[in-house]
């Protein structure tokens, strides 16, 4: 379909809805209340902004803005309320309709009486000072991040997802400053001081789509498959840029290719650019025209990793994939902001199958996405993936692993109950029907309901609108050899009588065979007819495939024959089944599943399944073992990562075993070995080592209080050329000084929101400052962490509180640290439900590090 009618249909569906049948004022409040965004999305059509941002060569400068919005208006029986967050007195002047207007500033509203407005064309012109809250502003860039609800905290707008518009820039920088917007540039004016770039009209999108950024950025300039891209960023490593910029430009043609394929829409939006922000604060953000990204996830050199490589695959796909899944359809309210991230991340796992043809894309799905599900499901605080949203100031908490990673998981299930092309068919017919305009998860639902005879609506109810997993048993019976009777069945963790309805595979695995039977439990209890008259098998593998979502049962007679398993990801579905396991106290203990892993340090070959086996055993080390016993078991289990690094052959494996050696260093023989790799700057046999390896590495020793050389930092500091990553470095120092005064600074300064501005700078810092081997002296900080949090939520992006806590409780093993938890939760009933949530998921593993190391090993 050609891009001017994709735009003529946008014009249509913004149209007002049927007029609101209710005469009670809607109550002003801080905020955008669902009342509040239901109402005017009632009575205002065809919204469009045009907006002048005059931003200063210095940061501390304000920025000067004018602005003004045009709309029809259905009715006028109430004020207007247009969302700003900011101080009255940044408001400078106000005219509506050619009319001066008073200025009323309430509850982050700026109210327009009637008086003011008429029913049909309005327009409001506004003088104000921008706000800074989400401008991001470094000392030579910036960039604007609004999502969910910051449009509001930088201009006056109806900052809601239902009331697309077209955004119109003007940008007056420093005079060296290049700019990129969501429109297409129009032209540019140079004064002595300055450049002004003025854009065109953007596509219609949500106001959680404007974007703009700025600032000394290099330029590059690709045609890929007949789409312009212009990319910006501020990589300074030549390295870097050799191996980097042809497979960035490659990967979005790749995913634009596939998707125009796929839903059978071209590309929908008139340009098609992006820029790699340092320290962004996530992976990406899908800004129509405008893409951001986090410049360390693009930029990678010769030492990275098949994991990396597949990262920024699947990152670009995803943000590419946001193009169609969030931007031309969009959620009508936040409470369904999951269905644009799950389409998203359903669609970049398909893509980077294509993309990198080597790769093995079921075992990425699987470590990618059900570790970090289950890390939220876990836990007390888990929470569905819909949830209710009666506020947009809310909207923050609702991210997380259940939307990005379970929600996928979700969609697999949901595409193999419907098959591939049905299901293909239903997506296709979903963004047709709401092209440039917005749609609830139910009116998918009953698209793709019409076209399987499964009960959608049952079974979305289980999976979608509720949290938890299933916990499955199973019952064996042998007689003379054969199996005469295989019984499945599940029950909620929670204890209650939900079923999960999904399919599976179970394997009975022989000496020289592996049997498979597919599973459809529907029930809580399923007898595998096709398992009886087999033969007794060595051991049952449950849920091989990785496709089956809960607990599922151990087979003791495995360990011995785990690593002999040829399919990799029936090894990697069985390391996350026993860390579930071990986590849920059932068959498997701390102890036991590390002595498993230290034989699979060399047994084990393929990437992807090293690094999650790595990363289990390093988490056993540091929070399900006491340290006393970490520090006895140090010096034999470096020897064995050690010899297990010369074993293989792999280069990316071998990198990674020295990060897990770099990670469990405790006895002076490894901490020496590791500074004179570092010192050096020669790295083992086989393995490639990037400045940031080397970075890492320096942090590492530092943390350790390397004794014999106090200035590892100081000379890490001079090795690295780019301004950014030298900023990264000195900001982290303080929190990694081995005096424990210049720490306890550190952490009073986060009190000041100025000094949280870097949030991925932040929680490295946390990470480092609430290390295991500091706990001793940085346990005091968690009642202070704990009561900043909603500030954090208030001031910072939407995953920062949940990093913020991560990072501060997420090694903690003590029953100590345990009771500063509860006692906070127990001294504030009435704590806002969502973030008490995001605290029970953080402090799980602390619970259950509680509780594992009160039973014997």
């Amino acid at each position: 379909m050609p891009a001017g009618l994709l735009l003529f249909l946008g014009i249509a569906f913004t149209s007002c809805t049927k007029l609101p049948t209710t005469t009670t004022p809607i109550a002003v409040k801080p905020g955008v209340s669902a009342e509040l965004a239901a109402y005017r999305k009632a009575v205002i059509c065809r919204p469009a902004y045009s907006l002048a941002l005059h931003v200063p060569p210095r940061k501390e400068e304000p920025i000067t803005a004018s602005g003004s919005i045009s709309f029809y208006l259905k009715e006028n029986k109430q004020p207007l309320q247009l969302d700003f967050k900011e101080k009255t007195e940044s408001l400078q002047e106000l005219r509506v309709n050619g009319r001066p207007a008073d200025i009323i500033h309430q509850e982050e509203h700026l109210l327009i009486p009637t008086r003011y407005l008429k029913k049909g064309a309005n327009r409001i012109d506004i003088r104000f000072i921008a706000g800074n809250l989400s401008l991001n502003r470094n000392a030579d860039y910036l960039y604007t991040l609004l999502v969910p609800d910051r449009a509001r905290t930088v201009f006056p707008v109806f900052d809601q997802p239902d009331l697309k518009a077209a955004f119109q820039l003007t940008l007056t920088v420093p005079k060296d400053w290049k700019a990129l917007a969501n429109g297409p540039l129009l032209d540019t004016t140079l004064t002595e001081q300055t450049k002004t770039y003025r854009f065109g009209p953007s596509d219609t999108i949500s106001t959680y789509l404007f974007s703009f950024a700025a600032g000394r950025f290099a330029h590059e300039y690709r045609r890929v498959a007949g789409t312009p891209m212009h990319f910006y960023h501020r990589e300074t490593d030549p390295a870097k840029l050799r191996h980097s910029l042809e497979p960035i430009f490659n990967l979005h043609g790749d995913a634009l290719a596939f998707l125009q394929d796929y839903t059978r829409i071209p590309y929908p939006f008139q340009k098609f650019d992006f820029v790699a922000i340092p320290d962004f604060q996530y992976g990406g953000m899908e800004h129509v025209g405008a893409i951001q990204y986090k410049a360390a996830s693009l930029f990678l050199d010769e030492g990275a990793t098949k994991d990396q490589q597949l990262a920024r695959a699947n990152l670009i796909a995803h943000e590419t994939a946001h193009m169609w899944f969030g931007d031309l359809v969009t959620m009508t309210w936040f409470d369904d902001v999951w269905m644009k991230e799950v389409f998203a991340n359903f669609i970049a796992d398909k893509i980077t199958q294509v993309s990198l043809r080597a790769s093995n894309e079921r075992l990425k799905f699987l470590v990618d996405h059900f570790p970090a599900a289950y890390g939220v499901d876990r836990t007390a605080g888990a929470n569905p993936i819909r949830q209710p949203l009666d506020n947009l100031q809310e909207a923050g908490s609702l991210y997380g692993a259940i939307i990005y990673h379970k929600a996928p998981v979700m969609m697999r299930q949901l595409e193999r109950l419907m098959g591939p092309e049905q299901l293909q068919a239903g997506l296709r017919e979903y963004l047709r029907t709401y092209a440039f305009a917005n749609a609830t998860w139910p009116d998918l639902i009953a698209l793709l309901d019409a076209r399987t005879a499964t009960d959608l609506q049952a079974w979305n109810q289980v999976w979608v609108n509720e949290a938890g997993r299933p916990l499955f048993t199973y019952d064996l019976q042998i007689r003379e050899g054969k199996i005469q009777e295989l019984v499945l069945r599940q029950q909620a963790e929670d204890g209650s009588d939900r079923l999960w309805p999904q399919l599976f595979e179970v394997a009975l695995v022989y000496p020289d065979r592996v049997k498979e039977l597919t599973v459809n439990m529907k029930q809580a209890r399923l007898a595998l007819a096709e398992a009886v008259g087999e033969a007794e098998p060595d051991f049952i593998l449950f849920n091989s495939t990785g496709q089956g979502y809960g607990v599922f049962p151990v087979d003791e007679r495995m360990f011995s024959g785990l690593y002999a398993l040829q399919d990799p990801v029936a090894r990697a579905s069985t390391y996350i089944n026993l860390y579930e396991n071990m986590l849920n106290s059932r068959e498997v203990k701390p102890r036991q599943l590390l002595t498993l892993y230290r034989q699979g340090l060399a047994a084990e070959k393929e990437e992807l399944n090293l690094k999650l086996l790595t990363g289990q055993l390093g988490d056993i080390y540091w929070k399900f073992i006491r340290p006393q016993e970490r520090n006895q078991l140090a010096p034999a289990l470096e020897k064995e990562i050690w010899a297990a690094l010369q074993q293989q052959q792999a280069p990316n494996v071998k990198k990674l075993l020295f990060k897990a050696y770099q990670n469990i260093a405790l006895s002076k023989e490894a901490q020496d070995k590791l500074y004179q790799v570092w010192k050096s700057e020669q790295a083992p046999a086989g393995v490639t080592l990037t400045e940031d390896d080397y970075t890492a590495l320096a942090l590492a020793l530092a943390v350790r209080d390397y004794a014999d050389d106090k200035t590892v930092l100081a000379q890490q500091l001079r090795r690295i050329p780019n301004p950014d990553r030298r900023q990264r470095l000195q900001f982290l120092q303080p929190a990694l000084s081995a005096d424990v005064q210049v720490r306890d600074a550190f952490f009073a300064s986060l009190r000041k929101e100025e000094n949280r501005e870097k949030e991925s700078w932040v929680q490295d810092a946390l990470t480092y400052l609430h290390h295991p081997l500091r706990h001793h002296t940085s346990e005091k900080y968690l009642p202070e962490s704990l009561a900043l949090l909603a500030e954090i939520q208030r001031t910072g992006d939407i995953f920062f509180p949940h990093n913020w806590l991560q990072a501060s409780l997420g090694t903690y093993q003590s029953p100590e640290a345990a009771r500063v938890v509860r006692a906070f939760l127990q001294e504030h009933p009435n704590y806002n439900p969502k973030l008490k949530g995001k605290i029970l998921q953080a402090a799980d593993n602390l619970f259950r590090a509680e509780k594992l190391l009160s039973d014997p090993q």
